[in-house]
């Protein structure tokens, strides 16, 4: 029995231009939440630095906050007050050795619609990268101190969903173990620059939707934050076959609405059992 499409939950994932200033930057936010509640969205998609994205390491330590400092809090209103989930896509988190050591955790956070925290997920690969002919040159981990660990993938209105941040895209390791662990929806809320979302940000998306067969949401930063920093846009949505269903663009604010349908998740594993035709770990490392 196919389910009639005006009952499938509807996913938001959003695309903004954040800046050093936080308080526009949560008004941003808070327009595109209430828009894709207007939309019928139960899920709200929020990219990488959500919060603030700071023009020196400086600037970006002192305004970060711990969870349960302002910020976090507001949102939590915000959700609770809509009745909608959110997936905060990184947040600027103090971590516990603060005080002593000034680097904070890149965190992907989900809420529900009560405004409780739901899961925290600590971003794992940092992007340390000099891309010389590119002009791309950025350090994460002079101000970042990487996760410990994957968090299980949480069950949401819209299914289950497994939790990345940006440049972890580019580790098929991690998706591939979320899906073992009942991932069905993958998120990458991102900061791509443009000259890395040109050449590799749709097609690594996709390609991540196609091995996993999982619907993959991207939210993303867009245009320029500060002088001395830009980001790509292009927040996706892709379904399990690795068809892109949204794309918000490359240069404005926005959100896209996508219906997350897991009967097609379902039909698309039942016709390709790729899963099942996995080997055991042993196997992949046996080169080692």
């Amino acid at each position: 029995m196919m389910s009639s499409s005006s009952s499938l939950p509807v996913a938001a994932v959003c695309q903004m231009t954040a800046t050093p200033d936080k308080e526009a930057n949560f008004s941003t936010c808070t327009r595109l939440v209430e828009q894709a509640r207007e939309g019928g969205a139960c899920m709200v998609f929020l990219p990488e630095g959500f919060d603030y994205i700071g023009s020196n390491r400086e600037e970006t330590l002192q305004l970060s906050e711990s969870l349960d400092g302002d910020i976090i809090s507001r949102y939590s209103h915000l959700a609770r007050k809509l009745d909608v989930w959110l997936s905060l896509g990184g947040f600027h988190e103090r971590g516990h050795d603060w005080k002593t050591d000034r680097r904070i955790y890149n965190s992907h956070i989900i809420l529900n619609g009560q405004g409780e925290l739901v899961s925290v997920y600590r971003k794992a690969h940092l992007f340390d990268v000099e891309l010389t002919s590119k002009g791309v040159s950025l350090k994460e981990s002079a101000f970042t101190v990487p996760g410990p660990r994957l968090v299980a993938p949480v069950q949401t209105p819209i299914g289950k969903v497994g939790l990345g941040v940006c440049y972890d895209l580019r580790f098929p390791e991690l998706s591939s173990a979320l899906r073992r662990h009942g991932a069905e929806i993958l998120t990458y809320p991102s900061a791509f620059t443009v000259a890395t979302g040109t050449a590799h940000w749709e097609v690594l998306l996709r390609a991540r939707a196609i091995e996993t067969q999982c619907f993959v949401l991207a939210a993303a930063q867009v245009g320029a934050h500060h002088a001395k920093r830009t980001s790509y846009g292009h927040a996706l949505a892709v379904d399990p076959w690795g068809e892109v269903t949204g794309d918000c663009g490359g240069s404005d604010e926005g959100l896209t609405l996508v219906q997350i349908d897991l009967q097609r998740l379902r039909d698309v594993r039942r016709d390709m059992p790729v899963q099942q035709h996995r080997r055991d770990q042993d196997f992949y490392c046996s080169l080692d």
